[in-house]
């Protein structure tokens, strides 16, 4: 199919499908393939060691294609300082960036003056508003469904994404529950004009960085399969349901503040899981699309699955 929504022709992109953040695993390997397939493909800034190391990231990315990729930035409640690593991106030239998590102001500052094209993940149609106000390109916009940190309050990707269209003016992405080209159709029924993916990224080949363990949990698992951890500190996100982050959920439950569940939901104890496949003395991150995710492809033959699964759709229509 020949895509063409105001996402393609703002992100010079030939399919409207964006890769998620993905911490500790949108690398260039992963990046690049999602880009040469036609979406944007995206670095984790703050999953790197430094800014050296995302500036050779983004160098190697560049190396292995040609067209626009894009750098996330996570600048969470806990997390540590971005400015220099957005620093770096825009030294290098990078285009396009994506904020999740915390108050994406300052990115605006610091971009301000340049050509740099920012997308906002939001939870919620006022937090929609206020990327728009801020001078956001686009919003992306993530339902209860999806993996990593969601919103506070629990709505669906069916129920949000229209909201969002109808209250702001800039295109909307839908984000959450998304990993095929049934869900990319009907994420456009809704208003959206893209898609961003994260969970079903992981299973794919060019994901190089994930733990065979981690892939076949995803493909063995359902969508009952997730459950939510860091609720109590005002943060929830979706992991694989495992003994691990039921440790954690017994803490919650237990009254445990931040200073008890740090090294629980930890980078390090996140990195056990997804690189050292030790299943049991860490977390993983995970949508509810885990349960359709059945076979582990190349980004190119994921993609042009969804074409042919989204053109039997138009076809119908």
């Amino acid at each position: 199919m020949k895509w063409n929504t105001r996402i393609t022709r703002l992100l010079g992109i030939e399919r409207p499908i964006i890769q998620g953040g993905l911490a500790y695993l949108a690398y260039h390997e992963l990046a690049s393939a999602v880009s040469n397939a036609g979406g944007l493909g995206q670095l984790t800034a703050m999953s790197m060691e430094s800014a050296t190391q995302l500036k050779e990231e983004i160098d190697l990315t560049k190396s292995l294609t040609d067209k626009p990729f894009g750098v996330n930035f996570a600048i969470g409640q806990h997390g540590r300082p971005f400015e220099h690593m957005l620093e770096a991106a825009i030294h290098k030239g990078v285009e396009i960036i994506s904020v999740t998590g915390g108050n994406p102001k300052p990115v605006f500052d610091m971009v301000k003056g340049t050509n740099v094209k920012v997308l906002v993940l939001t939870a919620s149609k006022r937090q929609a508003v206020k990327a728009e106000e801020l001078g956001a390109t686009a919003v992306m916009v993530v339902g209860q469904e999806g993996g990593g940190h969601l919103g506070k309050d629990d709505i669906g990707t069916m129920v949000l994404v229209p909201q969002v269209v109808d209250a702001v003016s800039i295109p909307v992405i839908a984000s959450g529950g998304i990993g095929d080209g049934r869900a990319l159709m009907a994420s456009l029924a809704l208003g959206a004009e893209g898609i961003e993916m994260g969970t079903r990224f992981i299973a794919t080949k060019e994901c190089t960085h994930a733990h065979d363990v981690y892939k076949r949990r995803l493909l063995q698992g359902s969508e009952t399969d997730t459950m939510i951890i860091k609720r109590s500190i005002g943060a929830p996100a979706r992991v694989i349901r495992n003994v691990f982050a039921q440790e954690i959920s017994q803490i919650e439950a237990n009254q445990g503040g931040y200073d008890l569940l740090k090294e629980y939901i930890s980078g390090e104890a996140n990195r056990k899981f997804i690189y050292d496949g030790k299943e049991e003395e860490g977390f993983a991150w995970a949508g509810q699309v885990m349960g359709a995710i059945n076979d582990v492809p190349s980004v190119a033959e994921l993609f042009d699955r969804m074409d042919k699964q989204a053109n039997e759709i138009r076809l119908k229509w």
